[in-house]
Order: structure tokens, then sequence, then C-alpha cells
């Protein structure tokens, strides 16, 4: 069965905290089927309200789209014009529901009230980009590969309007991951161009890895030997 790949947006809220740079994380409802009870960012489907805004241009509309649901979700109000393109993910072939997502970032005053809808989302923080890696791979905040992957972009950076020169600066990667079965914990794995089995699927054969997979509750990002660029900066 063919799965329509519907367009959708998030947007990354960034604002200078005491001790460094904060993102707002929101929870969403466990009782939801895509991603019940992970931790995200602001966003939702491309509606036709943002067609109409960003005119012949998918990644203008998706532009509105992360704006209007983070006032939508969160009740703040980043400026859209503002918002810098990080990347574009689109769901692996084979899920039941498939998306082709756009993650944008932007800044907000540190003073900006959060109100989140109660549906959708249950719960949210303001929280250190680096505290929310900490807590991730301490096995806390459950979050999905492009999440993790967005938060160890943005974790180089000291403040918002730092990480928005330094992305707007960085090429945006359009990435189509494949998802493959593994044994043991986690029970798959997201494989990115230039890894060795992005095209097989086979994970024992040998050859360059770019690679996320689930350990002790946590995701792991594997990039070695790959002549594609990673999904963000390596140290």
């Amino acid at each position: 069965m063919t799965v329509a790949v519907r367009p959708a947006s998030t947007v990354v809220l960034l604002r200078d905290g005491e001790a460094g740079l904060e993102v707002l994380m929101v929870r969403r409802n466990r009782a939801l089927a895509f991603a019940g009870g992970f931790w995200v960012f602001p966003g939702g489907a491309v509606d036709d309200a943002d067609r109409a805004l960003g005119g012949e241009d998918p990644d203008e509309a998706a532009r509105y789209a992360a704006a209007r649901e983070a006032e939508e979700e969160a009740g703040v109000s980043p400026d859209p014009a503002a918002m810098v393109l990080i990347s574009h993910w689109t769901t692996p072939v084979g899920e039941r529901k498939r998306f082709s997502t756009w993650i944008f970032a932007g800044e907000v005053a540190p003073d900006s009230e959060v109100i989140i809808d109660g549906s959708e989302i249950h719960d949210f923080q303001w929280i250190g980009v680096a505290d929310a890696l900490v807590q991730h791979r301490a096995g806390q905040l459950p979050m999905m590969p492009p999440t993790y992957i967005t938060l160890c972009a943005v974790a180089r950076y000291d403040t918002a309007s730092s990480a928005l020169a330094g992305e707007r600066e960085t090429p945006c990667p359009r990435v189509l991951p494949l998802m493959v079965p593994t044994e043991g914990e986690g029970g798959f794995a997201t494989l990115y161009p230039g890894d060795v089995a992005y095209e097989t699927g086979n994970m024992q054969e040998e050859g360059p890895r770019h690679r996320a997979y689930l350990c002790d509750a946590c995701w792991h990002y594997e990039y070695e030997g790959v002549s594609e660029p990673p999904l963000f900066p390596q140290d």
C-alpha cells in the first residue's frame, strides 16, 4: 500500500538563558499514535492558509506553518521572516504515517510565556540544549532521531543569535532515512546516505557507517568513513 507523504513543519524555539542557550521542548500526548509521549519541538501539518502565504514556494509555506503551530501548540509567536531552515526530513518508506518535514530555528524573547494546548501537547519545559542531550543520554527525554540530531546540531552554539547566524551559513541537509530492524533494545536503526547498508539494509556488511541506533533508551549517531557530509558538524 502506498502511503501519502504529508507536508509538515516544526520550529526549534531558542532563547538565551542564565546558564546558556535554551530550547523549548514540548511533550506529545501519550495517547497519540505518532510519537506519543515523546519530547518534540512545536509543529504540525502544513495547511491551505500556509500555502497561500508561501505562494508557490513549499519552503516558505512550511515557514509559515511552523510559526503558526508554535502559536497554536505553545502560545509562542516567532517571527517567520527571521526563522532559519536547519534541515528537511522525510519519514522512511514503510511507516504507516509519512511526513515531509521542514525543521526551522527561531529566537524568542527570554520572558516569552508558554501556553500549551492541552490536547496534542501535555507538558513543556525550557531546557539548556546541552542538558537536554545529557538527560536523553541518561534514558530520560524520549525523542525521535531528527529531534536528537537537531539538538546535536545547535548544541555547538552559545546564544540564540549565533545559532541562527551559524545555521544560516550551514547547508541544509534533506534526509530520507532507511529504517531497518535490529536485534536487541530499540528494535530498529535509521540509515543515512553514505552508509554501506543504505541501499541494501544489510547491517552486517562491512564499510562506511552513517546511522543512528538506540542503545540504553537513547540515540547514538555513528559517522565513520563516509564521503557524504554529516548531518551535523563533528568534533
